[in-house]
């Protein structure tokens, strides 16, 4: 990759990629947008950023970026909650920011996914998008549906005669990121972040980190009986502190 777009890069995983690609010999320009400013003791030469709400309607500002060969999406929220006690107003928000935003901004670069030029393309999806998740509700499931999505769209890049693949990115909880709202420390999220760089740039089309230690077991309780794994979920997370 030589010219990377960063979407929810101003911090987080999203800002640690950005930064290990911007100190690639061969990288030349890695952009950042994100509905918050990328702070001063990030910028660099090879970063630009733009300030850019998902939210809004008007999607041209991805026209401007025509000459990348690479996009990862990372911008997305959720917070721990009981259905119950969620707004009714922010499930159109969840679905908005972390579904309806990522399969637009796809949509700007279809075209370039079913080129025969190489075209690197991941997101940030979650586990929670492949189980039931108590207190996760509703941010799971806009995570199942770009799960469902990025999966379907791959076949059909294939059968359109591409190489290039979506990598669906989908770990649990990260430790080191903005996510849960705590600062960003790009000492932590770094080893993931140039995990990450491996696979997208292998045109994989899934990464579960630490699958083999962790989710590999947790999926297969899953499917063998998910009313057990979800009571388990609930009661992991209630006793968690997170909440």
């Amino acid at each position: 990759m030589k010219r990377i777009l960063i979407v929810g890069g101003a911090n987080g995983i999203g800002l640690s990629i950005a930064k290990v690609l911007a100190h690639r010999e061969n990288v030349e320009k890695v952009y950042i947008v994100d509905k918050v400013p990328l702070a001063k003791e990030y910028r660099e030469a090879k970063i630009d950023s733009f300030k850019f709400d998902l939210t809004n309607d008007d999607y041209s500002l991805f026209e401007r970026f025509d000459d990348i060969d690479g996009l990862m999406i990372t911008a997305g929220f959720g917070r721990l909650a009981l259905f119950a006690k969620v707004p009714e107003e922010m499930i159109a928000t969840y679905f908005n920011v972390n579904t309806i935003a990522v399969i637009r901004v796809i949509k700007h670069f279809y075209d370039r996914l079913i080129s025969d030029k190489d075209f690197f393309c991941g997101v940030m999806v979650s586990i929670s998008g492949f189980m039931s998740s108590p207190f996760f509700s509703l941010y799971g499931a806009t995570k199942a549906a770009l799960k469902i999505f990025i999966e379907s769209v791959n076949v059909e890049i294939e059968k359109a005669g591409s190489s290039n693949r979506i990598l669906n990115v989908s770990p649990g909880s990260i430790k080191g990121t903005s996510f849960n709202a705590g600062p960003t420390n790009l000492s932590i999220t770094e080893p993931l972040a140039k995990q990450i760089i491996h696979h997208l740039e292998n045109k994989d089309d899934l990464f579960i980190p630490q699958y083999e230690e962790v989710f590999q077991h947790v999926l297969q309780r899953y499917h063998d009986d998910f009313r057990t794994e979800g009571r388990h979920s609930y009661e992991y997370k209630l006793n968690s502190g997170r909440i």
